[in-house]
Parts: structure tokens; C-alpha cells; sequence
């Protein structure tokens, strides 16, 4: 049986941290795609927020499944609370990608 504190250093795990690093990869495209999305669309105000949520719970249900198994705790620090928070760059990303694609799209609009 492994104690509590190897269960923790695990986390540390060279492997482990390079997951977690793709993990947030796949948060950080799902805000881009999901911005261009919103623009395309035209989608403004709280329409577009709307979708970001949608695509952040998407996400995180579908990393929840399949890459952590039903186990966010096994794998991330914080558990299931760190694998929904969208993390302030993807914030600032989806709202970037969701004003140059909309100004793109609906210049003559």
C-alpha cells in the first residue's frame, strides 16, 4: 500500500507533470475554437460567454472520462475543482480569438 505522502509525490512524477501539461494544451484549443465559434457565429454579450461555459464543461467532462478515468484526484493536484477552473488565460484567449473572428466575419455587417 502506498502512504499518502508517495501518493503525492507521485504527482511530482516527471510523467504525471508532462500530462498535465497536455491536458491544459487541450483547455487552451478548446478556448481558441470555441472563441472563433462565438465570433463566427456573431454571438454577443452573455450569448457568448454562454458558449464559453458550454465548451469548458464539454471539455472537462470529456478529459474527466477519458484521459483521467473518472480519477481527476489521481492525476491533478487540486482534483475535479482544477479541472473545471478555465485558467485566466484561456479566458483572455477565448475572448481574443471571439473579437477577431467576429470583426472578421461581420466587418460589413
Amino acid at each position: 500500500m502506498a502512504s499518502p505522502q508517495d501518493a503525492n509525490a507521485q504527482l511530482l512524477y516527471t510523467p504525471n507533470v508532462v500530462h498535465n501539461q497536455s491536458l491544459s494544451s487541450v483547455k487552451f484549443i478548446s478556448s481558441c475554437f470555441a472563441g472563433a465559434v462565438a465570433g463566427i457565429l456573431g454571438l454577443e454579450n452573455w450569448h457568448g460567454f454562454a458558449l464559453f461555459l458550454a465548451s469548458i464543461l464539454s471539455t472537462s467532462f470529456v478529459i474527466y472520462a477519458v484521459n483521467c478515468k473518472g480519477k481527476p484526484a489521481k492525476y491533478l493536484t487540486g482534483g475535479l475543482s482544477e479541472l473545471t477552473m478555465p485558467g485566466q488565460d484561456n479566458i483572455f484567449t477565448f475572448i481574443l480569438v471571439w473579437t477577431l473572428s467576429y470583426g472578421i466575419v461581420h466587418v460589413y455587417d
